[in-house]
């Protein structure tokens, strides 16, 4: 039974079958977007970090589709750096369900290659969205790698988040919020952050604190 569970095509299957749920899940659910003004600037195709917990990441597709409506269909391609193990690929293949992309790699293993291919990509003027405190944690605790890519990049950072009333908070590191259908939604993107390329450190606990709060404001906004 685990051999089966763990075959590739049995986690696609299940993968797309979670990719159809969250599809059923978004369009039941009632939406709030906070901070459009912040994101409108980049629908059209600029480069830039989109940042998030990675307790989110099951609502995260939802930014996408409604930065998409603000682009008339069209704007940036979108890549979510995922780690290199079987849960990444599972994460990759859900995603690909609302056209995002996924580069694969992580800040112990492969952190160099990824780093240079999410710069290619900016450089094309393509978005990239990460989970600083993925894919082990500590929970909101930011990496550094994120700012530091903001810098070589010359882009900068959008804080974001985003919650949902009607949800099953799992028990894993993060807490992870697994929505369910016909409750009511909030996406909030906060005020973007420019990343100095000299003295970029400082930056990671701007963005920490930047992303709790457009996490908590999210939440409120949700009556939680």
């Amino acid at each position: 039974m685990k051999r089966i569970l763990r075959h590739p095509a049995t986690q696609a299957a299940f993968a797309h079958g979670v990719g159809l749920y969250l599809w059923f899940t978004y369009l039941t659910t009632r939406w709030v977007f906070v901070g459009s003004e912040h994101l409108a600037p980049y629908v059209g195709g600029a480069p830039m970090v989109c940042a998030f917990w990675h307790e989110r990441l099951p609502l995260m597709p939802k930014l996408w589709l409604l930065a998409r409506n603000m682009a008339g269909g069209g704007g940036a391609r979108v890549h979510v750096l995922v780690s290199q193990h079987r849960d990444g690929r599972f994460i990759g293949t859900v995603m690909r369900w609302f056209r995002i992309d996924v580069v694969f790699g992580s800040s112990s293993k492969g952190g160099a290659a990824s780093t240079r291919a999410l710069l290619t990509l900016m450089a094309k003027g393509e978005q990239v969205g990460i989970t600083p405190d993925g894919p082990r944690g500590p929970r909101r605790v930011a990496a550094a790698g994120v700012a530091q890519l903001a810098a070589l990049a010359g882009v900068v950072v959008l804080p974001t988040a985003a919650q949902i009333s009607h949800r099953k908070v799992l028990r894993s590191w993060d807490r992870m919020v697994v929505p369910l259908p016909f409750g009511r939604g909030v996406v909030v993107v906060g005020t973007p952050i420019a990343v100095p390329r000299r003295d970029w450190q400082a930056s990671t606990a701007i963005i920490e604190a930047a992303l709790t709060d457009a996490a908590d404001r999210a939440d409120q906004l949700c009556g939680l």
